[in-house]
């Protein structure tokens, strides 16, 4: 996790003195627009790593190991699809909540099932996109994508098993 922070950090910095040079107080509306995101995101954030830590410790290995482990295959990979396509919110909850489970002792290819279904299905993003987009092409989305989640997970857990 060093490697990534030092680079947003130093992308941070530059584009703080691009703003500061420009000489308009972008710097200044940007660091404002920074603070309000932040304190809209912690408290989401914050839950989100409170579940993805009690995941952790609540859920026996042996549990977790029969019904999402490398050892459930198929099965745990579509629960991994349909819980990700069920998962609400962004990434700040389904990335935390999949590191846990991966420490926990989820399977590779039920995790990448899992955000695989989160990014394509998103059943909370549903009414939104009926709304703007219109019934007719969410259905079609939803069947242009429904099988790649499980197949993703296949993928990943037969290259990729035991790899964390």
């Amino acid at each position: 996790m060093i490697i990534p922070t030092i680079i947003m950090g130093v992308l941070a910095i530059v584009l703080l003195f691009i703003g500061y040079y420009k000489g308009q107080g972008q710097h200044i509306s940007g660091m404002r627009s920074a603070l309000n995101m932040t304190i809209e995101i912690i408290p989401l954030l914050a839950f989100a790593f409170i579940v993805a830590g009690m995941v952790q410790v609540l859920l026996p290995r042996e549990l977790l190991a029969k019904w999402i482990g490398v050892e459930s295959g198929m099965r745990g990979i579509l629960i991994g699809a349909v819980a990700g396509g069920l998962s609400p919110g962004g990434p700040y909850v389904s990335l935390p909540i999949a590191a846990g489970l991966l420490r926990a002792g989820a399977g590779v290819g039920t995790m990448v099932a899992y955000l695989t279904a989160w990014s394509l299905w998103a059943v909370s993003r549903l009414p939104m996109e009926v709304g703007i987009l219109g019934w007719k092409f969410t259905l079609i989305r939803i069947a242009s994508t429904f099988f790649f989640p499980p197949i993703a997970g296949l993928i990943a857990q037969s290259f990729f098993t035991g790899a964390k």
